[in-house]
């Protein structure tokens, strides 16, 4: 059996993202709004920039929404490699479209190559793209399997996500340990237990 390629891509390059289009004004006028309305004074010195820094942070945060991470999955490469390629422990942050809180984590991407591989840093950029939009965790999963198997159309395609979600550990329920794990698995990773198996020990492993 052939050696199965693991990458911790932990050190990844500056977000390369272009800043999303948007209503920069509006949105200012908007957050001033919304600390009068919880009872804040939007004039007084402490707050006086913050509409303005909301407003570049939300340009940032959501810069996904303008950006196809199909573009990233362009460029392949032809290799003989039949086994399983994993990177794992890709962090990132994203942001629920429920509360419009935080939800950080990190992905772990496998697949097994059809005769063409992508470089390691694309599919992490991949994971960055999906993120950078109002999401849910379970969509986000199955966006990015979906994608990696639509443009590489590789044999299989398995992804977990492990995130903490601030509207579980800092509202309602206030669990601050709690994590939730998604995955999606597609080809060889749903319809073989054993590759299936191989994957989850080489994630999970301690």
């Amino acid at each position: 059996m052939k050696p199965t390629a693991v990458c911790n891509d932990n050190n990844l390059p500056p977000n390369q993202l272009p800043p999303l289009p948007i209503d920069h004004e509006r949105l200012r006028r908007a957050v001033r709004e919304l600390l009068a309305a919880v009872g804040e004074d939007p004039d007084r010195e402490g707050l006086l920039d913050t509409p303005d820094r909301v407003a570049r942070m939300y340009a940032e945060i959501f810069a996904g929404l303008h950006t196809d991470p199909a573009v990233f999955l362009q460029k392949t490469f032809t290799q003989k490699h039949d086994e399983m390629v994993l990177v794992k422990d890709i962090e990132f942050a994203s942001c629920c479209e429920h509360h419009l809180l935080p939800f950080v984590g990190k992905a772990h991407i496998a697949y097994l190559p059809n005769g063409q591989i992508v470089g390691l840093s694309k599919l992490a950029r991949v994971v960055d793209a999906v993120a950078r939009r109002p999401q849910v965790q379970e969509r986000m999963t199955e966006e990015i399997a979906d994608l990696i198997m639509t443009h590489l159309k590789p044999r299989g395609v398995g992804v977990i996500i492990e995130a903490s979600h601030s509207c579980m550990t800092i509202r309602g329920v206030r669990q601050p340990s709690s994590m939730t794990i998604t995955s999606s698995m597609r080809g060889g990773f749903l319809d073989h237990p054993p590759t299936r198996a191989e994957m989850l020990s080489l994630v999970f492993r301690k």
